[in-house]
């Protein structure tokens, strides 16, 4: 049986406030990871946006704001690895995304977990999960490169 959850933890040298702003500010976040938001994320709404990483800029991204919890928990909601701009993601059930912050004597430990793979069909859950679980490894590196480059 494939696995249903991803976690990542990544000890960031940067404060908890300047890992928040990454995070939840739309213009940082798409600038890691690589989408261009129409607007602010706002808890209970949806962010949609289109993915600007090379050879996926033809694709919508849209997520639904769960929480922000200042400087703690950032959530959101979505269809994984849906790549297929033929097929109708809607139905499916989506897969929870937390990105949840602590402080540390040098700084912030980010850690991101994505949770509900047994909820999507089952035809393409294992390669959902395996290209998300790669996406999030790449991810966790560029909001790292980003917060030390943008202190």
């Amino acid at each position: 049986m494939p696995e249903n959850r991803i976690e990542k933890r990544i000890q960031l040298n940067a404060p908890v406030a300047r890992v928040w702003r990454a995070l939840t500010d739309y213009r940082e976040f798409g600038e890691w990871f690589r989408v261009a938001l129409e607007g602010p994320f706002v808890p209970g709404h949806s962010a949609h946006g289109h993915i600007t990483w090379p050879g996926y800029e033809h694709l919508a991204w849209e997520a639904n704001v769960q929480k922000m919890e200042p400087e703690r928990l950032f959530s959101f909601t979505w269809h994984p690895y849906a790549v297929d701009p033929a097929v109708d993601y809607s139905a499916e059930p989506p897969t929870l995304v937390e990105f949840r912050l602590e402080p540390t004597e040098t700084g912030t430990r980010l850690t991101l977990t994505e949770s509900g793979f047994e909820n999507v069909p089952a035809h393409r859950r294992a390669q959902a999960f395996r290209m998300n679980e790669g996406g999030w490894t790449q991810q966790m590196k560029n909001i790292e490169t980003h917060v030390a480059q943008k202190p």
